[in-house]
């Protein structure tokens, strides 16, 4: 999983900077040959796209460095960490969901995967299946029991 990320991360990269040494640059000349640089619609987009480029590209290496800390064999096999997906049920209302932990461009909330520094994600870490959470979210207090955990090396298994 951490491997698919990196490469994922790493493919994005690769084309930002081809696109940041190469292709904006053209475009930029390109613009500038029009002359008058304050009302040139093509510049203006180019510069904004090259700034959006650059950002990017900051944020990519520094989930690439986060990735590159974490280390599998010091995850746990039997409690949630990085990577786990734990079955909840919430003790008050029934509810039933499942959760991925992940850190980064992962986190997606609306597909079940959320960042580990969250407030569902950090009550998580560190506990077993059969256990009870309680999190407190801003808009209230849930007690969650885990019913059923697959830790990253259940996925890395198979």
């Amino acid at each position: 999983m951490a491997n698919k990320i990196r490469k994922r991360l790493e493919e994005e990269l690769n084309a930002l900077m081809e696109e940041l040494n190469v292709e904006l640059p053209r475009a930029l000349q390109t613009a500038m040959a029009h002359g008058d640089l304050r009302e040139n619609a093509d510049y203006q987009a180019a510069r904004e796209r090259q700034e959006f480029v650059r950002a990017r590209i900051a944020q990519i290496k520094k989930q690439l460095a986060d990735l590159s800390m974490v280390n599998l064999d010091r995850l746990p096999r039997d409690r949630v960490a990085y990577g786990s997906t734990v079955k909840l049920v919430d003790l008050d209302t029934g509810e039933t969901f499942t959760y991925r932990l992940a850190i980064g461009d992962e986190v997606d909330p609306q597909n079940g995967v959320i960042s580990v520094s969250s407030p569902v994600g950090s009550s998580l870490l560190g506990k077993e299946e059969g256990d009870t959470v309680v999190v407190r979210t801003p808009t209230k207090i849930r007690r969650l029991e885990i019913v059923q955990l697959r830790t990253i090396h259940d996925d890395l298994e198979e």
